[in-house]
């Protein structure tokens, strides 16, 4: 990549939509008539289009073509709309890989000292953690009693008995718009959501918050692919649903102002977003990667650690962007069909942050996402020899985490 277009590259995640007295449809979906973008990549969706409006929620509109669509939907709404952007598909990263059993099972929950955060009757009670990724096994015996329950709607009888706008959201919600051909669910969310919160009681996973309660947002169809559009509703679901930690762990999304706006919302409601620094051995200062290198205020990336406490040779990193390591190498986790696998990658890193965060989080409910971020940075073991390519220069370690924030939050 050369340097203008890593200059370009850097400048258009900083791109956020803005009104003025001058509104009009080319300032509010400036993309039309201008697809063609060396710096935001990213395969478009020509009749799908990504709306923020004035209120700050965001919809998913489809129209014959872009014209079509600025005639008939922006120019009649255009002082309720802030922004909008064409859709646009992703692949999420494949270099997640199921390896064979035969490693110490709980070698993660261990390095971080979550057993020692356990000992204190810190579990992460009452918090909520949207899994923002594929397909979440409900049904496993590990996360079943895990899955934030929505008491406010029916299950299956196709009502949508809380008037969100999404039928059947009792055990959380689905926004593929293109489901896969593929029938075999996607093993990386359960996977995710078991590392967060699998229930110790009922297998053999122990999740880093083993009564943190988790809520499925499902925008990655089984064969790994998505949509932006869908992502941003996965996230805005979340969002509405009570989540105080979102795990995103994937990336490869171009960097469009409608995804870093959604983040921004994001913090403005104190969430906290934890994201996986991405597996392709680069410095995401430099080759950036989104939304890992978005940078915003309540946002965490995460790089991967190694059984033996060194960076993962596939793992991104940066000492701008990405902020803390966490174990990622050989993490056991559910899948679904009510059993366990291995997998490695930053996508399994992730979700060690986001259980460490439930957990001190529960200890003290009213410290703020800034406040919960601030004690996980500056609680980081940094071995001599080990440092990392991050930030901090460390691996997270939960009891630490958990002193800091009582000194923040007395």
């Amino acid at each position: 990549m050369d340097v203008q277009k890593i200059l370009s590259a850097v400048a258009c995640i900083f791109v956020l939509a803005s009104c003025s007295n001058n509104k009009s449809s080319s300032s509010v979906f400036p993309e039309n008539g201008a697809l063609d973008s060396s710096a935001c990549m990213g395969q478009a969706i020509e009749n799908k289009f990504i709306v923020q409006w004035e209120d700050g929620k965001f919809t998913v509109e489809s129209a014959e073509n872009a014209d079509a669509f600025t005639k008939n939907f922006i120019e009649p709404q255009l002082e309720k709309i802030k922004f909008v952007e064409f859709d646009r598909q992703l692949q999420v990263d494949k270099t997640d890989e199921v390896r064979a059993s035969g490693f110490t099972d709980s070698w993660g929950q261990d390095k971080i000292s979550a057993r020692s955060v356990w000992a204190q009757g810190v579990y992460g009670q009452n918090i909520k953690v949207a899994v923002v990724d594929a397909y979440v096994d409900y049904t496993h015996p590990q996360l079943q009693p895990r899955i934030a329950i929505n008491t406010q709607e029916i299950p299956n009888n196709g009502i949508d008995d809380d008037g969100n706008g999404i039928v059947d959201d009792y055990y959380g919600a689905s926004f593929v718009s293109v489901p896969s051909s593929n029938p075999t669910p996607s093993a990386h969310g359960s996977h995710v959501a078991g590392i967060i919160a699998a229930d110790p009681r009922f297998g053999s996973v122990e999740g880093v918050a083993p009564q943190a309660q988790i809520i499925p947002a499902q925008f990655i169809a089984n064969d790994g692919g998505g949509s932006l559009g869908d992502a941003v509703l996965a996230l805005q679901y979340s969002a509405s649903r009570g989540a105080k930690v979102i795990n995103a762990s994937w990336g490869g999304a171009p960097c469009v102002a409608s995804l870093r706006n959604t983040f921004q919302e994001l913090q403005n409601k104190g969430i906290l977003v934890v994201v996986a620094a991405g597996n392709d051995g680069r410095d995401i200062d430099v080759y950036p990667e989104f939304p890992a290198s978005f940078n915003i205020g309540t946002q965490i990336t995460v790089a991967a650690s190694s059984m033996s406490d060194f960076m993962t040779s596939w793992s991104n990193s940066g000492f701008e962007f990405v902020h803390v390591a966490a174990p990622g190498e050989h993490i056991l986790s559910t899948v679904p069909g009510n059993t366990t696998a291995y997998m490695d990658g930053t996508s399994m890193a992730a979700p060690f942050v986001s259980g460490a965060a439930a957990l001190i989080w529960s200890a003290r409910p009213q410290a703020t996402a800034v406040q919960v971020k601030t004690a996980l940075l500056k609680s980081v073991d940094v071995s001599p020899g080990h440092e990392f390519k991050v930030n901090t220069r460390g691996r997270i370690n939960v009891e630490k985490a958990l002193q800091v924030l009582k000194q923040l939050v007395p």
